[in-house]
């Protein structure tokens, strides 16, 4: 299935993307998607209703905003330097175990939303994640089990302020919670759709040029690694989002850096996912 959330901005209403490209609106039987939603069965019930020909759901109107495919998680976690290229690109060590930080989830965003630069920003970066949707709560998983807390997947870009990351002191967390740096979309796609989530291109395009192109097979550690690692140092909720790494290519990397500017435009996607496309906008 593929999970898709439409509407203005705070106000989205829960739909589908079905297979014949139809969008349909699910608020007639679901409230959102969100943590009571995924921990309440919400995906079976889902998918009984679409095998049931979406009784009563009408099709949304081509042109309607998308938003994020769940509501906004209680955390998104994500993990640094998880690609080996990336890693030293940016100058660090290799890492030997998950380097986590978190991204405050009022940096939610949709698949097609601006990213507007914050004040004071001079060097914004772009970094393409395949992104991991919890389905049930997660806490001490082993990594066999791992995959069966997982409800989807999704498109994630982590959006950084490097000054603000690098130069203002303490951790990253600064430099990655702006409004709109958590874009995610533009649909969830259940877990049962993908055989292997080391097997997903990845890739992210600015003004038309290719700046990041890998495999989620490079991941220093993989999706059931990675969830059964953050486990242990916190409880994953149902809607949690772990955004998984990125690989080479972002714009401090590049001898010069070629951060981004007012008016670029960012298209990154994942394989079997979807897209994501950005127009860099300076701050309101």
């Amino acid at each position: 299935m593929k999970l898709i959330r439409f509407g203005e901005e705070g106000r989205e209403e829960p739909g589908v993307l079905l297979d014949d490209g139809r969008m349909i609106d699910a608020s007639s039987e679901f409230l959102d998607y969100d943590e009571a939603f995924f921990a309440m069965g919400g995906l079976d019930s889902i998918r009984e209703w679409i095998g049931d020909g979406c009784l009563g759901g009408l099709e949304i109107p081509k042109g309607t905003r998308i938003g994020p495919p769940v509501d906004r998680p209680s955390k998104i976690v994500c993990v640094g330097q998880n690609y080996m290229e990336h890693a030293r690109e940016m100058g660090g060590e290799i890492p030997t175990e998950p380097v986590l930080f978190m991204k405050a989830s009022s940096a939610w965003s949709g698949p097609q939303d601006d990213v507007v630069m914050p004040r004071g920003a001079r060097q914004l970066d772009y970094e393409v994640e395949l992104a991991v949707v919890i389905g049930k709560a997660a806490s001490y998983v082993s990594e066999k089990d791992a995959l069966s807390h997982v409800a989807g997947y999704s498109v994630f870009c982590d959006f950084s302020e490097r000054a603000f990351q690098k130069e203002r002191g303490g951790q990253w967390t600064k430099g990655k919670s702006a409004d709109t740096f958590a874009p995610m979309g533009p649909c969830l796609v259940t877990a049962d759709e993908i055989d292997d989530p080391q097997e997903l291109r990845l890739w992210t395009k600015v003004n038309g040029e290719t700046r990041q192109s890998s495999w989620t097979k490079d991941m220093l550690f993989t999706v059931p690694e990675i969830i059964s690692y953050i486990s242990r140092f916190m409880t994953l909720l149902p809607g949690d989002v772990i955004a998984t790494g990125t690989p080479s290519g972002v714009a401090m990397g590049m001898n010069p850096p070629r951060f981004l500017e007012p008016g670029d435009l960012v298209e990154c996607g994942v394989a079997h996912l979807g897209e994501l496309t950005h127009r860099v906008v300076a701050s309101r």
